[in-house]
């Protein structure tokens, strides 16, 4: 967060929902492309921040490594 704010965040790693943290790193107008679902099926989205808030567009299907830390997947929920 201290080198923000961003204008796009591209994270390649599936998580559970849009990370708050993320959302907020963003500049006004900035974008991130996540992909969100379950653990090996998620959906790509652009996450748009907006003045009131964020918009979200699916992209399609797709499959990543689960996200894990904070604001992600639970501990033991992610395989190793």
């Amino acid at each position: 967060p201290e080198d923000g704010p961003y204008d796009a965040i591209l994270v390649a790693a599936g998580a559970p929902e849009v990370p708050k943290t993320l959302v907020e790193q963003l500049a006004p107008n900035g974008r991130m492309a996540i992909p969100i679902g379950e653990i090996g099926r998620q959906q790509l989205v652009l996450v748009t921040r907006t003045p009131d808030g964020q918009l979200i567009e699916d992209r399609g299907a797709c499959a990543f490594v689960p996200l894990i830390g904070r604001d992600a997947w639970p501990e033991g929920t992610a395989p190793p």
